[in-house]
């Protein structure tokens, strides 16, 4: 398959925090060819690039939430076009953002417009979606409408292949209904009791609702839960991607985060990736 893989880094972030360096060794180890940065840890550009280049490990994308951007969107930016990255993410669209707040034209012209100081430095932004916005106004899901409003040139899409499952669409689809328009897909496997909706987010940090016993819904290494691997990895090769990331967002009752990085590295080299089969 001509895709590359990546770690989203917030799956290993408490070990980042504990030691940045030598958990980078361990990504770059388990036969990842990229990151997606999620936060720095205190270290700057030029460090963050020694780090990333002596490893072989491509600075690819970065998320970085609206309330860094926007106080300083210029200075943001050249941070990441310095460490190399090519994609800058938004990661998650907090509630006064969403149509519910009754301003939503205003979120898509600052979307909009964080594209364009994106493309002035050469870099492209991408939008990472949850379930939430798999909520239809006036007939069409509002991911759907950001897509349409905002041009291709200046947002690209970061399918989230858990949250489109759980918010009701069936992930390949979706990522083939984006071809040409889809460099990055991320790769996310869980598990669900039916179709659970409540209390999802604390396991993302966001949720205080949340049952910790995984019993009704977590997350899962790649290719031990739930979603068609398989068929998303196709999918992704037939939308164009360059790219699928890894991201896990808490390690499965019993499990680790680095063990869980390992066991998803190991699945997609079973599947002809990272130069495995």
């Amino acid at each position: 398959m001509k895709l590359k893989t990546g770690l989203q880094l917030y799956s290993v972030r408490d070990e980042l925090a504990a030691d940045f360096e030598g958990t980078m060794k361990f990504v770059a180890d388990c036969g990842y060819e990229g990151v997606e940065f999620a936060g720095l840890y205190g270290k700057s550009a030029s460090e963050i690039r020694k780090i990333t280049d002596g490893l072989g490990l491509d600075p690819v994308s970065a998320h970085v939430a609206l309330a860094e951007i926007l106080p300083d969107a210029d200075g943001t930016l050249k941070t990441y076009k310095e460490i190399g990255c090519r994609y800058l993410v938004i990661p998650y669209l907090p509630e006064e953002y969403r149509p519910e707040a009754g301003h939503f034209n205003e979120t898509l012209k600052i979307i909009a417009w964080i594209g364009e100081k994106a493309n002035e430095l050469g870099l492209t932004l991408l939008y990472h979606n949850h379930d939430f916005e798999f909520t239809k106004i006036d007939g069409e899901y509002y991911l759907d409408t950001i897509y349409r409003e905002i041009p291709a040139g200046l947002l690209q899409t970061e399918l989230d292949t858990c949250w489109v499952n759980v918010g009701g669409e069936d992930p390949a689809a979706y990522v083939r209904k984006y071809t040409g328009r889809a460099p990055v897909v991320h790769l996310k496997d869980f598990f669900m009791r039916g179709r659970q909706k409540e209390g999802l987010y604390e396991l993302i940090g966001i949720d205080k609702k949340a049952d910790e016993s995984g019993e009704n819904f977590g997350f899962r290494p790649v290719g031990h839960g739930m979603q068609d691997i398989p068929e998303i990895l196709k999918a992704s090769v037939d939308a164009g991607a360059e790219w699928v990331v890894v991201e896990q967002d808490r390690p499965a009752p019993g499990d680790n985060a680095l063990d869980s990085a390992k066991a998803s590295a190991d699945y997609l080299k079973s599947q002809g990736l990272m130069g495995g089969k």
